[in-house]
């Protein structure tokens, strides 16, 4: 067994010069695809749904890239190297979640729509406003979501190149959102998708190398492996193998559990860049392929963290791993590095880039379609936009929205990346869960009833969130320092006292939404509930209406 990693510091983390190249060449190769696969986007299908010519394998590899983030690899191997069990509780949310996208969601979701979630919501009910509600919805969720990646890319570059500052860090971001911009501007879906296939089979294998390396520190015992990471704990101690180490201290904490796996477990199903990508299939059984291979392909590799989050805690320590730039975040390429040195922490460190720059392409592509198909094309100009207008306003759009990315990203420098997503699945499963499972299975739902969901899931989401502990108020009990996205500790404006606002704001969406439908006086389109209830079942129709 190699000697532990004791010295904490970025500027000691491999060879930067090394690390610079092996991301270069990956950023290269990545771009080079992403250029040859535009040749062929020349209608609006073509940029916002691949052309739909995906295969359900290679659609399946494709969603496993897309969810399988930053948060997933560094986010959740920081979790369980910090706080043990209850870290692995992320993997577990994130898994069964797609049991829920599966079974209620994927084919039906499919077979409705067109591009976007807002085509499902707006089939039956008046268009304008919901396509509006969905998009505003749609941009809200992308929002949070981008900011872990971003958070994620800050603190990932920042311990390989060494920085130790917040500007270079910031500076990180910036160039991690530039280089995002120029790939959805080039490829298109098309472009993003084949950047998440290679993406995805590196990860599992880069995982899958590395878990297969510690066991073998450990000959394959896994009790050994959890026993070395209890030792090099004391401050945990046995409390690391336990439930209750985050997430049991107090009621508060045990209510913040639940919300959290609520907000897991439900959000999937409502992410609409996981949504997005059932639309670049052909067929309603290829739908289903894609969900299939997804959810073996993400099983195993959250099978992986468990070993990697306990290898961390045990090879490099959570003292160590605590100190380093983007704290958490910093587990996994500090386990690469104790492990195979320099060239092994540059590689898995780039695939983790490009698992970065991967999931923040399939997000601002995502956000740019809604906005240039749902808002700008349906309701702005009212339909009467070309295919090839809206994809002149996605393109622009992708700018805007890499800009915001950027600055939400150097606000949320430092934060654990798994959970940051898990406040993006909270207003996920908030604002379009309640919306889309009302849409497809309540005859008599309306289009009140779908805006109070969506702007009632929304809204108390973003304010429980923007009023909790997540942004100010949370100190480090013994050094007194923020543990908030607002640094400064003097600074307290939370009244909400969960991280996580899903156990209030996804049950009041629910509500919102049956309350809305029933107050209301418009009448229920009985011919057109019929008609996506057919097509949603069966795919009768489905394909037409997508040449449209």
């Amino acid at each position: 067994m190699s000697a532990p990693l004791l010295v904490p510091l970025a500027s000691d983390v491999g060879n930067p010069t090394v690390n610079i190249l092996i991301f270069a060449l990956f950023v290269a190769a990545t771009l080079a695809i992403v250029i040859r696969a535009s040749r062929n986007n020349k209608t609006a299908a073509d940029y916002y749904a691949a052309g739909r010519n995906f295969t359900g394998p290679q659609n399946g590899i494709a969603i496993s890239g897309d969810y399988l983030s930053a948060a997933s690899f560094l986010g959740i191997a920081g979790a369980i190297a910090t706080n043990g069990y209850d870290g692995f509780l992320y993997s577990i949310g994130f898994l069964v979640a797609w049991l829920v996208a599966l079974l209620l969601v994927a084919e039906l979701i499919r077979n409705t729509g067109r591009f976007t979630m807002a085509d499902v919501l707006s089939f039956r009910l008046k268009e304008r406003p919901v396509r509006m509600a969905a998009a505003i919805s749609t941009l809200g969720v992308c929002f949070f979501y981008l900011l872990a990646q971003m958070a994620g890319a800050g603190g990932l570059v920042a311990l390989l190149l060494g920085i130790h500052s917040r500007a270079g860090q910031n500076l990180v971001i910036a160039v991690v959102g530039l280089i995002m911009i120029t790939y959805v501007l080039v490829g298109g879906m098309k472009g993003t998708t084949w950047v998440q296939i290679i993406k995805a089979v590196l990860l599992v294998i880069g995982a899958g190398v590395m878990t297969l390396w510690v066991l073998a520190k450990y000959s394959f015992n896994l009790s050994s492996l959890l026993g070395a990471a209890v030792d090099k704990s004391p401050a945990a101690g046995e409390r690391l193998l336990d439930p209750g180490l985050q997430y049991g201290a107090t009621g508060i904490s045990k209510l913040d559990f639940i919300s959290l796996a609520l907000a897991l477990v439900l959000g999937t199903a409502g992410l609409p860049h996981v949504l997005t990508r059932f639309y670049t299939v052909p067929t309603s059984k290829e739908a289903r392929r894609s969900v299939t291979w997804a959810i073996w392909i993400i099983g195993i590799f959250y099978l992986f963290t468990l070993v990697l989050g306990y290898g961390a805690a045990a090879l490099v320590g959570p003292d160590v791993i605590r100190a380093a730039p983007g704290k958490a975040n910093s587990a996994a390429p500090l386990l690469a590095f104790e492990l195979g040195g320099e060239l092994l922490l540059g590689l898995i460190s780039a695939v983790a880039f490009a698992t970065i720059l991967a999931v923040v392409a399939g997000l601002t592509i995502t956000a740019s379609t809604s906005f240039a198909h749902d808002i700008y094309g349906s309701v702005i100009k009212k339909g009467q936009l070309s295919g090839t207008g809206e994809v002149k306003v996605a393109r622009i759009t992708v700018l805007v929205i890499g800009v915001v990315a950027i600055v939400g990203g150097i606000f949320a420098n430092g934060q654990n990346i798994a959970f940051l997503v898990a406040l993006a699945f909270a207003v996920a499963a908030s604002a379009n869960l309640p919306t889309i499972l009302y849409s497809l299975f309540w005859r008599r739902f309306n289009t009140r009833g779908a805006l109070w969901s969506i702007y009632g899931g929304l809204g108390s989401a973003i304010i429980l969130i923007a009023f909790s502990p997540v942004v100010s108020g949370k100190t480090d009990a013994k050094t007194g320092a923020s543990l908030s996205m607002i640094t400064d500790a003097g600074i307290d404006f939370h009244w909400f006292p969960l991280d996580n606002p899903g156990i209030v704001s996804i049950p009041l969406a629910f509500v919102l939404g049956w309350l809305g439908t029933v107050t209301s006086r418009e009448g229920t389109n009985v011919d057109k509930f019929a008609e996506m209830e057919v097509r949603s079942l069966t795919g009768a129709g489905a394909e037409k209406a997508v040449k449209h």
